[in-house]
């Protein structure tokens, strides 16, 4: 009996490390030539590289500060991308991170750490052509040119608004104007009123005119 119960354990044991294998073996490597680009005083651009051969979904990312203050884990899945912006940095600040990538079989090694520092809000960059492919920036061009759209937009609005609100006044003045007229017409003084004329073309005179008393004379 004591014989069995060790022959089962042994063939649990070996069958429990023989997935651990397989599933270990199936991880896909480690990120390599992880590297930071694109310093901001609030922002940052972490890329990398897989090897080939394998099949990645994602990537994990953890980001901490130098002081051990703050710890963020980035995942994103049904990916292919090798990039990553940072967001909601703080400025002159030491940040260390490690990249993951993720497999069908689970997620791989940390990569190596890379430090880095956030710069002033103050420092410019100079416009060159790495800066111009950054995704970050090309999405910050692409919304002021849409918010410079939307405002010609805006403003051709306003104006057609304003066109036809005067237009209408206008014309409601024209129209006001010919009521007044017409009722000045309409109601006159009977002092302005032609006399009427008689239809042989002289005045109208009465018909009845006082009568001249006759005077009788008698001769004596």
């Amino acid at each position: 009996m004591g014989r069995l119960i060790v022959l089962v354990n042994s063939m649990l044991l070996l069958l429990f490390g023989s997935d651990v294998f397989l599933v270990g073996a199936n991880r896909p490597p480690a990120p390599v030539n992880v590297s930071v680009m694109h310093l901001r005083a609030d922002s940052a651009t972490v890329s990398w590289e897989v090897p080939e051969g394998d099949i990645i979904i994602g990537f994990s990312i953890s980001q901490q500060r130098q002081d051990g203050h703050m710890q963020r884990f980035i995942r994103e899945v049904n990916t292919t991308s090798r990039s990553c912006v940072l967001w909601d940095l703080e400025e002159e600040t030491d940040y260390i991170i490690q990249v993951q990538s993720i497999g069908l079989y689970g997620e791989s090694q940390a990569s190596k750490k890379v430090h880095f520092r956030t710069l002033k809000k103050t420092d410019r960059f100079s416009s060159n052509s790495s800066n111009q492919d950054d995704p970050t920036v090309q999405g910050l061009d692409k919304s002021r040119h849409l918010q410079t759209g939307e405002m010609i937009i805006i403003v051709v609005v306003l104006v057609m608004w304003a066109a036809v609100i005067a237009l209408f006044c206008r014309q409601y003045d024209i129209i006001k104007d010919n009521d007044s007229s017409n009722n000045k017409e309409k109601v006159k003084p009977l002092s302005e009123r032609s006399t009427p004329e008689h239809h042989s073309g002289g005045l109208l005179r009465s018909k009845f005119h006082p009568s001249v008393p006759s005077i009788n004379i008698i001769e004596v």
